[in-house]
């Protein structure tokens, strides 16, 4: 069933839980991660972990639990909720108090949901999907994983309005990354994807393919690319916790390739599904 943890409780979705002078509500002032369950087991909780610690850390969240303290309540909550298959939602944020800019002296909020995952609709993944462009609207520190998402929201609107799945995201002329997911390309057998930076999120799903790409003997080449290029790549496809590995076969009128999903792709799905089967194990 779905379920609730503020603080160490366990609540129901729809329970009152967040007062109103909480920062995460009035400053967007926290940090999240999202983390995918299968088989009752948390797929590459370290490093989702080890992100969470990271961006709050930049941040200057006063966190004093450690990572195993996280590990254990995750672990925890998959086996209240009953589920197998579902996905995580971790949040922290500064806490509760009078609404002020500077930090207050009280203790960190913690919260987290685990719900049913909802699958990937199985026609996108036989047939790929459609992307739009977007400017890069975010602020300037999106390796950490906050809070402030609204530059997000308003891009995958307008991509949603536009029938497609994600809006891929072009700052300068380079593409950076998608509004939750990061953007792959692949020319000639050889995966590219843009460089870690302040403005990309270090994906977990990224890490992901980054290893099995090293495993299959495919170049995993983290060079910049223009959206020019994108759209004369031989494929596209993008990454993250809940959809996995999804093709993309149209970006604003350019049909990617064949306009069907390309073969390291699915070979990259494959595999993917090939780790989360040992997980299940």
């Amino acid at each position: 069933m779905e379920i609730g943890y503020i603080n160490g409780n366990y609540i129901g979705l729809n329970e009152k839980a967040v007062p109103i002078e909480e920062r995460g509500q009035q400053f967007g002032d926290g940090i999240y991660e999202v983390i995918r369950v299968y088989n009752g087991k948390a797929f590459m909780l370290q490093e989702h972990l080890e992100r969470l610690i990271k961006s709050g850390n930049a941040i200057k969240l006063p966190i004093k639990q450690k990572i195993e303290d996280f590990r254990s309540l995750i672990n925890e909550a998959i086996v209240q909720s009953g589920l197998t298959d579902s996905c995580v939602y971790l949040q922290i944020t500064r806490g509760i108090s009078a609404r002020n800019h500077l930090f207050p002296d009280v203790p960190i909020s913690i919260s987290m949901t685990v719900k049913p995952i909802i699958p990937l609709a199985k026609s996108i993944r036989e047939n790929g999907a459609s992307a739009i462009f977007h400017d890069d609207e975010r602020w300037a520190n999106c390796y950490i994983k906050s809070l402030n998402l609204l530059p997000n929201v308003l891009a995958r609107q307008t991509a949603y309005e536009q029938n497609c799945v994600e809006a891929i995201l072009v700052r300068d002329g380079m593409v950076t990354e998608g509004t939750s997911s990061n953007v792959f390309i692949v020319k000639q057998g050889k995966v590219y994807t843009a460089p870690l930076s302040r403005y990309i999120l270090a994906g977990i799903t990224r890490v992901a393919v980054k290893n099995i790409c090293e495993a299959e003997s495919i170049s995993f080449i983290e060079q910049s690319f223009s959206k020019e290029v994108l759209t004369k790549a031989d494929e596209v496809f993008i990454t993250n916790t809940t959809s996995e590995i999804v093709p993309i076969v149209e970006v604003e009128g350019h049909m990617i390739g064949t306009g069907r999903p390309g073969e390291v792709s699915r070979k990259l799905y494959n595999k993917l599904q090939q780790l989360v089967a040992d997980l299940k194990e």
